[in-house]
């Protein structure tokens, strides 16, 4: 990577290195870097500076350096070539888009008065609360479905063939001869469209009448879902959905709270915990007007999105944004009609063959001379050679693809896959890059807790047991002094400090975890309970069997869940307290004074917590290595133990503990009051004031957490990486995890270096960073969400370049729209094809928007697979479905869409020689029947066999995954393999006519009777020789189209002479030419796998 990319040389060493220091050493997580070298404001500087270049050349105003490669790009001359190469499509879409900008100009966002209770107060108007995923309506569908089809050469090219029947001087044959293979196209197209958009409707409309109860003066009213409007004060029940975004204002339970389900939003299983405002939570009934007015700030705790569940109690929330303004829809994109690769190199053929129907046909009337009204003659021979470009293709490919949908879907070792979009199949046979979701996706996000390290100590799965026996002692130790008289000694800080017991140290390493989380304990009502809040209390069973926990993160629930397996168990948590019950049954009752929640910034979440029983406070923090690193008191085991587990694939935590005098917490408490109330840099002044507590703390222990992994997804992996397809891995979570699962699975080998991307906020410094990632070699990326914004908002080409030379890279805490925003960049930066797959709601723009999408259903719902192309059940069912469905496919089509064009080719080329011997007449050598039998009766049902052929095994694709590669560089469908079929049509086509001419003797009709028969077989013998794998359906095919020409001939009286064609004569007259035109290819084929064999072939033999 670096080899092709000058380096500078060292202008002034002192001055880089400075800058260098400057940027490469912080002075902790709490500290900002120096300046940040004031780059924001040099635009203009910026503008002109290109990537590839040293910190030297960053560092002075040099000007000599290479422009970049887009710089280039931009600047080309667009002259009369470029414009008929594709610019005139250029400008007409950039036209397009202008209208449309105009037409739907992007409202301005600002902010709105809400009114609660009172919708008609609001002065805007609001978007209705309606989802739509319909791609049409009643007035677009017919004109839309059209256009998607005649957007398309090749029907363009026959709708106008078609119209041409109707001028009596251009007619040539029947009218049903064009119009019936047209007709049957658009039919079956204008059918199962109709068919999907009915469905999303009825979906669409499912949703939008769901029923709502809504507040007004007049009491509880029932509304549907798609009536709300912004102001409403809306009443959610238990396990209904959030119609709309909502302010949450209200909630039966107890404690203010409530837990939503975000699995359809954001992707993620794991409950979220929502806080109601806390001054309508108070007031004794709603409706009351509170007097003086209350002044509260909201946070986002406050706000139930749309399209998440409530998971507990009943809520009332007010409404504020509606339909198209709520969070998930703005977070999809619109779908778009998805075209493969293989049509679309099938169009440019289309192409190249007009352009030959045009030239013979201009050839044919100057060597007539241009006698009379020679553009008449023109036309004539343009409708004549028609049969060029075969109508019979799109039927034949359409059908194709339903064959192998039909095909994957009874596939017995992929069961449960769906192929919800029949036009792509062969897309599955050309990717090159695969860009995969974590969570759900590679993991079965559930978490095993796996090992705790207290420094001298480590306990893994096998000495659990040990760790309950500590526990055990050291609770029944603190419960008999308890019991004593003595009373608890405030002066502990005082006394000479002694090295303490393992077992006290394992008490208070799992007191900690047990206590630092924001996990609550659920339990759910009794059978036949009653639903009222105020009987809730009774109805609800408290046994062990019947709890779960909730919260935000599954690591939190992992390690609660083995606290209560080692014998601290957690039975119940509001927002103000939480109680601990030990292996006695004692209950531990602690108040929560403080909690901070983990942030991506910080890395790290913290409680500060009173026992009841002795007072005593203590300030409990656990986060990330990189994050905690600093905040804890010196040690030299922290980094290497971190390091050990997170090879392993286990997420790490790092548990510390403060304890504080009660003067000490009233101080933080008031400073921490004050830095919350405040209006501007709200949140660097609570940083603020939490980092005066972050200091010294006392380190406990560093827990290791494993994310299980789906099944077989390392052989998967593995697999897609021998298939020769990249891997990318798009995931919201935070770094550490995404590193972690990326080793675990093997998406990155144990032995490959990983290059962390620091975060970057502005020009300069991801100028630089991507300067130390340039001259990196064969490293995988792991870079975040943010870093990664601003680097594609200046340097886009380049990261995407360097990225793409990457053997894996992993982006995360990505945002739904960044991640389809992602692969649009692939697809538009490298040309090649993408595939994204998923399992949740937030995956759905990122399916949408590759070039191919599989969903997996799976915990997070079905929304992914829903929305995507194929849906599986298992990540593992990938390999299966790329490496042997996708590559059949692909050579399958590519075989039958050159076969076809080869039938039509061949006849076209017999009327070519037959109108140049008969003095360049215009006339049809086969009339009415004649053409249609033989595009359908005759030859279509072996021809459409090759639907069947296989080259390999699909056990034998599986084991070499390596025969994939040759696809992506499409090799089975290129103007080489075009042009080799277009040469044997030529061939034949002379062959069989000039055979036919020569050795007719008295009567014309012996010609059309001889040239037909011998086409026929030998259509039927090129089904034969092209056919790698026979399969008894191709048997049967042959002979029922061989057994059909021979029965039709008896009807057939107005084309062939029935007392010649059941002569010796003709015999051996037809065997003749049928033998010359097929038993050359047959050689030909015989040595090209002997002296040339394919590479399947290799494995085959």
């Amino acid at each position: 990577m670096a080899d092709r990319i000058p380096l500078y040389p060292v202008r002034s060493a002192a001055a880089a290195n400075r800058k260098r220091a400057a940027y490469y050493s912080a002075a902790g997580p709490g500290a900002e870097r120096p300046s940040r070298y004031q780059l924001e404001d040099e635009s203009a500087h910026m503008d002109e500076m290109p990537l590839m270049m040293s910190e030297e050349g960053f560092e002075n105003d040099e000007s000599d350096y290479h422009s970049l490669p887009r710089a280039r790009i931009t600047q080309r001359t667009h002259g009369l070539g470029w414009f008929v190469c594709g610019g005139w499509k250029f400008l007409c879409t950039r036209c397009c888009d202008w209208l449309i900008n105009v037409c739907q100009r992007k409202r301005e966002l600002r902010a709105r008065t809400v009114w609660l209770g009172h919708p008609e107060k609001c002065e805007e108007k609001h978007p209705r609360n309606s989802i739509k995923n319909q791609k049409y309506n009643v007035f677009t569908f017919i004109p839309g479905v059209l256009y998607e089809q005649f957007k398309f050469f090749l029907n363009l090219y026959f709708l106008v063939v078609s119209c041409s029947q109707f001028v009596p001087a251009l007619k040539i044959g029947y009218l049903y001869t064009y119009w019936a293979p047209l007709g049957f196209v658009l039919a079956v197209t204008i059918t199962r469209e109709a068919i999907d958009e009915f469905r999303r409707f009825q979906r669409d409309k499912e949703v939008n009448s769901q029923l709502y109860s809504k507040l007004t003066v007049r009491g509880k009213v029932q509304v549907k879902s798609s009536d709300i409007q912004v102001g409403d004060l809306i009443i959610v029940e238990k396990n209904q959905r959030v119609p709309s975004d909502m302010v949450f204002l209200r909630t039966s339970e107890k404690a203010g709270s409530c837990f939503i389900r975000t699995d359809q939003l954001d992707g993620e299983t794991d409950w979220k915990l929502k806080v109601a405002v806390s001054c309508t939570q108070r007031l004794p009934a709603l409706g009351e007007d509170s007097d003086p007015p209350i002044h509260e700030s909201l946070s986002i705790e406050n706000t139930l999105w749309a399209s998440t569940i409530v998971a507990s109690g009943t809520v009332i929330g007010v409404v504020i944004y509606t339909g198209k303004e709520t969070r998930s829809v703005m977070n999809t994109s619109n779908p778009k009609n998805k075209v493969g690769l293989l049509d679309l190199e099938l169009n440019q053929l289309t192409k190249a063959l007009f352009l030959a129907l045009v030239a013979l046909s201009v050839v044919m009337v100057t060597l007539q001379g241009f006698v009379g009204p020679w553009y008449r003659s023109l036309f004539r021979f343009l409708l004549l050679f028609s049969y060029i470009i075969p109508i019979s293709l799109r039927v034949n490919l359409d059908m194709g693809k339903a064959a192998y949908g039909w095909l994957i879907m009874a596939d017995g070792s992929i069961p449960g896959t769906v192929v919800r979009t029949s036009t792509i199949p062969e897309e599955l046979g050309r990717l090159v890059y695969l860009l995969t979701d974590k969570t759900g996706t590679l993991t079965q996000n559930e978490m095993v807790f796996k090992r705790l390290h207290l420094g001298t100590v480590s306990y893994g799965m096998d000495t659990m047991d040990e760790i309950q026996s500590h526990v055990r002692d050291s609770c029944s130790q603190l419960h008999s002094q308890a019991t004593s008289s003595t009373p608890p000694r405030k002066a502990q800080s005082s006394a000479p400090k002694v090295r303490k017991s393992v077992s006290s140290r394992v008490h208070e390493a799992v007191k900690a975890i047990a206590l630092c989380h924001n996990v609550t304990p659920v339990y759910e009502p009794r059978a036949g309970g009653t639903g009222d809040a105020e009987h809730a209390e009774v109805d609800q069973d408290f046994s062990d069997e019947n709890r779960t926990y909730q919260a935000a993160s599954p690591d939190e629930v992992a390690l609660v869940q083995w606290t209560e397996r080692v014998g601290l168990t957690l039975v119940n948590r509001d927002l103000t307290s939480m109680q601990l019950r030990t292996p006695s049954g004692q209950i531990l009752t602690y108040s929560i004074l403080q909690t901070f929640p983990f942030t991506s910034e910080g890395k790290r979440m913290g409680v500060i917590v009173r026992d009841e029983s002795t007072a005593e406070i203590t300030f409990y923090m656990k986060g990330a290595d990189v994050a905690m690193s600093t905040i804890v008191q010196y040690n030299d085991w922290l980094e290497e133990e971190c390091g050990n587990m997170a090879r392993e694939g286990l997420r790490t935590l790092v548990v510390a503990k403060r304890t504080l005098t009660e003067e000490q917490y009233q101080d933080f408490e008031s400073r921490h009051a004050q830095a919350r109330l405040s209006v501007h840099d709200r949140a660097l002044k609570v940083a603020a004031v939490l980092e005066s507590l972050e200091r010294d703390m006392q380190l406990l222990c560093v827990t290791g957490v494993e994310d299980r992994l789906q099944e077989h997804v390392r052989p998967t992996l593995e697999t897609l990486r021998n298939a020769g397809i990249k891997i990318w891995m798009l995931t919201g979570d935070k770094l550490e995890t995404a590193t972690c699962i990326a080793k675990s699975s093997h998406l990155v080998s144990r032995t490959q270096d990983i290059h962390v991307f620091r975060p970057v906020t502005s020009r300069g410094e991801a100028h630089l960073e991507l300067n130390a990632f340039r001259r990196k070699h064969d490293c995988a990326l792991v870079i975040s969400g943010d870093s990664l914004e601003v680097c594609l908002r200046y340097y886009e080409h380049e990261l995407v370049e360097l990225a793409c030379q990457c053997p894996a890279v992993v982006c995360c805490r990505c945002s739904p729209t960044q991640k389809a925003r992602i692969v649009k960049l692939l697809r538009q930066h490298t040309r090649r094809r993408t595939c994204a797959i998923g399992d949740g709601g937030n995956d759905v723009s990122m399916i949408q928007a590759a070039d191919c999408g599989i969903g997996i259903e799976g915990k997070e719902g079905k929304a992914a697979s829903l929305a995507a192309d194929f849906s599986i059940r298992r990540f593992e069912h990938v390999g299966r479905l790329l490496v042997v469905h996708g590559r059949s496919s692909y050579k399958r089509s590519a075989a039958l869409g050159q076969f076809v064009m080869h039938r039509g080719l061949v006849i076209s080329t017999m009327q070519a020689v037959f109108s140049s011997v008969f003095y360049f007449a215009s006339v049809p050598l086969y009339q009415g029947f004649l053409m249609v039998g033989y595009a359908t009766v005759y030859t279509m049902f072996p021809v459409f066999s090759l639907v069947l052929d296989q080259d390999v095994k699909p056990e034998m694709a599986m084991l070499y995954p390596e025969l994939y590669k040759d696809l992506t560089k499409g090799r089975c469908l290129s103007f080489k393999t075009f042009l080799i079929w277009v040469l044997i049509s030529i061939y034949q086509g002379g062959i069989l006519m000039y055979g036919a001419l020569v050795l007719f003797e008295s009567e014309f009709v012996h010609v059309v009777g001889i040239s037909f028969t011998a086409l026929v077989l030998t259509e039927l013998l090129m089904v034969a020789l092209t056919i790698r794998t026979w399969h008894w359906l191709m048997v049967v095919a042959e002979f029922l189209s061989l057994g059909c020409y021979v029965a039709s001939l008896a009807f057939l009286n107005e084309y062939f002479d029935v007392a010649f064609i059941t002569t010796m004569t003709f015999l051996w007259k037809v065997s003749a030419i049928t033998v010359v035109s097929c038993l050359p290819l047959y050689i030909l084929k015989y040595l090209k796998r002997k002296l040339s064999p394919p590479s399947y072939s290799k494995l085959t033999s």
